[in-house]
């Protein structure tokens, strides 16, 4: 059986945000998130995976953009300004949560997630694309739950500044938890991507309007104190 949006109030999922926090703090559009997957494959399952969540998300009341890596160069293989690295650069801009979902390679993410991580610079002209965004993180193995590449993510995730949320998802034995139409099929696996989707949802609701407090940094006031000072 394939599973059908969740039986979740968005409306009363925010109403129930509102009353934690100040809603004037608010931004007044919806959550912007990017989902990012690691696969070119043309039957992909985390594309399978990546698409379902971008469906709960837009349940749950978001505003979605996926990024396909097609095209995109190796890092350090092309100029910034080759437009598969502008268009993935502008998104991240643009999002104040991403979702990652790379299969398990070698014990790792596959070289395509890594390359579109990396392709992401810690400083953009003064501008950080990544730094104080909420981040969810996903994976699919062809045999048995593994969380390897959870756990690398996690790591890539630190270090891009990013607020990773506690919950996560691993889905294992991918060929048999999607249908002939790629979409997810009822069970315990589909029912934590949509913990995990609500979670993300809520978290960056939370945090968005105190993003810029909570990565305001000394060492990064001092470099740009000394910037100034340079130019002036």
């Amino acid at each position: 059986m394939t599973q059908s949006l969740p039986n979740v109030d968005p409306q009363r999922m925010r109403q129930d945000l509102a009353r934690a926090l100040d809603a004037t703090d608010q931004p007044p559009h919806a959550p912007r998130i990017l989902l990012l997957y690691g696969s070119l494959r043309e039957r992909s399952y985390s594309r399978m995976l990546t698409l379902e969540a971008e469906r709960l998300l837009r349940h749950f009341g978001a505003d979605t953009r996926v990024f396909h890596a097609n095209g995109l160069p190796l890092p350090a293989d092309a100029e910034p300004d080759h437009p598969k690295v502008r268009e993935l650069r502008d998104l991240s801009m643009w999002s104040e949560g991403q979702v990652w979902c790379s299969p398990e390679m070698h014990g790792s993410v596959t070289g395509v997630m890594k390359a579109q991580v990396d392709w992401l610079p810690l400083e953009m002209g003064g501008i950080r694309p990544t730094q104080g965004r909420t981040l969810a993180l996903m994976q699919v193995s062809g045999g048995s739950q593994s969380f390897n590449a959870l756990n690398s993510m996690r790591i890539l995730g630190r270090w891009m500044r990013m607020f990773t949320i506690p919950n996560q998802s691993s889905v294992p034995k991918a060929y048999q938890e999607f249908d002939d139409d790629g979409r997810m099929r009822q069970s315990p696996l589909y029912d934590r991507v949509v913990d995990v989707m609500e979670e993300l949802v809520r978290m960056t609701i939370l945090l968005r309007p105190h993003s810029a407090t909570l990565t305001d940094r000394y060492s990064e006031r001092l470099g740009e104190a000394e910037r100034s000072a340079e130019q002036a």
